[in-house]
């Protein structure tokens, strides 16, 4: 797909800093002036409308808020630390100053702010939004179904993701179906206007009904989920599960030096293919790591970084569901550089299935594959209900997809 020259957010946010000058008085309660934005939103082509008019009745325009493009302009320009309000009046950040001659740093800024920015998109009213309620799990939901994706993906196929997580915090049943009808419809309309930010940042494109990132756009989610650029270092990883034979179950990853101990227990999950619905610790020469809420007597996982622990040669050990006890034997095999085009954490190899949860750890895995071999054993009907299984075929403990490893990769939150 064809990137945009000069995207258009981008290109209205400089000649927004650049107006503003050496600073501008704001009114009371903190907003562009009238008179301001009068001359803004010719000046920036906002598309916004003063004073609008409605058969034979004018609507006067009583405060600056009121103009949905350039209050997010504004509110997007403060949010990325371009603007700031100082004694009353809107100034530049001289320190940043460097970042609007950037391109590609002023993307990025931009980019980075939009989880903080959510009044300014989706402002509330008579038909607010779950998605402008919960704008940060929405957005994360929203970026993630396009930054998973490898191809264009249908916005009706966002519009369904953002409202199963936005939804999925409220109880809903009881609504009456009207009601739920226009919860629907202002969720949609909502991921339309992130989506057109998007569109304008140069980050997204569309083709027909069609969304995806460009080049631009999943370079800057890749930063903004912590991603290393080319040439930072990178630790690969063979993580495999100990007492599991016929076949092993293993799975080779790449994963940033520095990463902390809690975003590598995500990566395990995703790359294994667990569910992350049990307790989980780290054992580290001899030190036991876990989450800082675990009422176990364990090292805070969120301040231990991977390189400050282990080098290349060395293992880690990772304990998951301390009922089955699922035991991964961690090497640190290599340390190599990060590549351009990569997505990180990546997963470079692997082989077997991951068992399935709550079997009983390995010895109870070794029953379940013994059981589906052959059809007279006794359990085996049970086994096959407990699966959900129709047939002994459906269940293929060499089964190992290395495409969708990736994907549960980079669906992982950020």
């Amino acid at each position: 797909m064809m990137e945009p020259e000069r995207p258009r957010t981008v290109e209205q946010i400089r000649g927004l800093v650049s107006w503003i000058g050496a600073g501008r008085k704001l009114t009371q309660t903190g907003k562009v002036t009238l008179a301001d934005a009068r001359a803004l939103v010719t000046l920036l082509e906002t598309g916004d409308t003063i004073d609008p008019a409605v058969g034979d009745r004018i609507f006067k325009t009583k405060s600056s808020q009121e103009l949905y493009h350039l209050n997010l302009l504004v509110e997007w320009a403060r949010a990325a630390r371009l603007l700031r309000v100082v004694g009353g009046r809107l100034v530049p950040v001289k320190k940043n100053a460097r970042v609007l001659e950037d391109p590609e740093r002023l993307l990025d800024a931009l980019f980075e702010a939009m989880p903080r920015i959510g009044e300014a998109a989706l402002p509330s009213g008579w038909l607010g939004s779950i998605f402008a309620e919960e704008y940060p799990a929405g957005l994360r939901a929203l970026l993630t179904g396009l930054y998973v994706a490898d191809e264009l993906v249908p916005e009706q196929e966002l519009q369904v993701a953002v409202w199963d997580k936005v939804s999925g915090l409220y109880v809903l049943d009881d609504l009456p179906e009207d009601r739920l009808r226009l919860l629907r419809q202002s969720n949609d309309r909502d991921v339309d206007r992130v989506l057109a930010m998007l569109v304008g940042l140069g980050s997204v494109q569309r083709v027909g009904d069609g969304v995806a990132l460009t080049s631009r756009g999943r370079q800057a989610m890749a930063r903004l989920r912590g991603e290393p650029r080319s040439g930072d270092p990178v630790y690969q990883l063979r993580i495999e599960l100990a007492d599991v034979e016929q076949p092993a179950v293993w799975r080779r990853v790449q994963v940033p030096a520095g990463f902390r101990l809690d975003r590598l227990h995500l990566v395990i999950q995703a790359a294994m293919g667990w569910q992350n619905c049990h307790l989980h610790a780290f054992e580290v020469k001899g030190v036991n790591y876990g989450p800082p809420s675990s009422e176990l007597d364990y090292v805070d996982e969120t301040a231990a970084a991977l390189d400050a622990l282990v080098k290349e040669g060395e293992f880690l050990d990772y304990t998951y569901d301390f009922g089955d006890s699922w035991e991964h034997r961690i090497l640190v095999e290599r340390q190599v550089t990060a590549e351009a085009g990569h997505h990180y954490p990546l997963c470079v190899d692997g082989a077997g299935a991951c068992p399935p949860e709550d079997c009983g750890g390995a010895p109870g895995y070794d029953d379940l594959k013994h059981a589906l071999s052959g059809p007279s054993h006794p359990e085996r009907e049970d086994l096959l209900r407990w699966l959900s299984l129709e047939t002994a075929a459906g269940f293929d403990p060499t089964h190992f997809e290395l495409h969708w490893t990736n994907r549960r990769l980079r669906a992982l939150d950020w």
